[in-house]
């Protein structure tokens, strides 16, 4: 029983006990049409009602990047200043660069990892790209986000960020909003007019992946996972609607958090803890009943992915009703005399 219970609270850990925020303030129609798609069908989907954003220039004598960025990532306690990504160090706003005294723009999806450098649309979309002390986004560089690493200590003292030879994982408080950029820039950059081809892959040293007009950036499994422990919070809504204003297109990811698991759920299993043979759940998604490849007497558990149990049965029919469950993802839990295993499924 203890094994079980660990179980229980580490999917209750790992899916968010605090209570998700599945919706922002999207016009009513923003997302018209797509409530049943999954996969690479809802990502294609998104896609397009993200891709034609107004663009602005990297540097300017009119409104650029340096202005949205001071709207966007305003002190709320000090309005002339703005917070530091990776640290959350409050600077004064107007310093800019200055002459490297300043603050900096990182590019969260690295500019390498694409090849795009400033360029008007994926090079200054603001969705993509926060201030930034400059010598911690020299340390990030290019890259790849995932867990492990020592403290990073710059020279302005020392962050909570963690640093190995190919990742960075950045503090607690900004690994979601990290994982939901980086989902909009998958889904935003398709190779759309132009624009490169991004894509999530699971794995560091992406880098190397590269292709003429093609860039990877990892890594997705553990992205899904911040994405979950650290859900959207007030100031990264706030900011979603500014560059809204500013833009003209949104972070799904930030408006509807459920988006991620729909079209990236297969790569979200690695992170949920397992022991024995897994089994297959099909069809997944399914609106109905969905059918396990068990044997045997088993106790199968069915949670929300805010760790709420909707459902309990003690049986051996592999034929579990689903029809009663609202639509969205859910987590399986099957225990037996051989094994414990989770999996999701999606009920449409």
């Amino acid at each position: 029983m203890e094994i079980i219970s660990t179980l229980i609270i580490r999917i209750i850990t790992i899916f968010c006990l605090a209570p998700a925020l599945l919706f922002g303030q999207a016009p009513s129609n923003y997302y018209q049409g797509i409530q049943d798609l999954e996969g690479e069908a809802l990502k294609e989907a998104l896609h397009n009602i993200i891709k034609d954003h107004i663009v602005f220039p990297y540097t300017s004598s009119n409104i650029d990047l340096w202005d949205i960025l001071k709207e966007t990532d305003k002190d709320t306690i000090n309005p002339q200043n703005i917070i530091l990504f990776y640290t959350g160090w409050s600077v004064d706003a107007e310093q800019e660069y200055n002459s490297g005294n300043g603050w900096t723009r990182e590019h969260v999806w690295a500019k390498s990892h694409g090849s795009y450098g400033n360029d008007l649309g994926a090079g200054t979309d603001a969705h993509n790209i926060r201030p930034c002390d400059g010598s911690v986004n020299s340390a990030r560089s290019n890259l790849d986000f995932d867990n492990g690493g020592e403290i990073y200590i710059d020279s302005d003292g020392i962050t909570e960020n963690r640093k190995d030879s190919d990742s960075w994982e950045p503090r607690d408080e900004v690994k979601g909003d990290v994982a939901r950029i980086l989902f909009y820039m998958a889904v935003r950059y398709e190779g759309y007019n132009d624009d490169p081809d991004l894509e999530l892959v699971d794995g560091v040293e992406t880098f190397y992946l590269n292709e003429p007009n093609k860039g990877f950036h990892g890594n997705l499994s553990a992205l899904l996972k911040w994405h979950l422990e650290d859900p959207v919070d007030d100031y990264e809504k706030n900011r979603n609607e500014v560059i809204f204003e500013f833009q003209g297109n949104r972070n799904p990811f930030i408006d509807h958090t459920d988006f991620a698991i729909r079209i990236w759920e297969s790569n979200l299993s690695s992170y949920i803890q397992t022991q024995g043979e897994k089994f297959n759940i099909y069809p997944n998604p399914s609106s109905n009943y969905i059918q396990l490849s068990i044997n045997q007497l088993s106790h199968i558990d069915i949670y929300t992915l805010s760790g709420e149990l909707v459902k309990r049965i003690h049986s051996k029919n592999t034929t579990i009703d689903i029809s009663d469950l609202s639509i969205g993802s859910y987590i399986l839990l099957v225990q037996n005399k051989d094994y414990i295993h989770t999996s999701i499924f999606v009920k449409n």
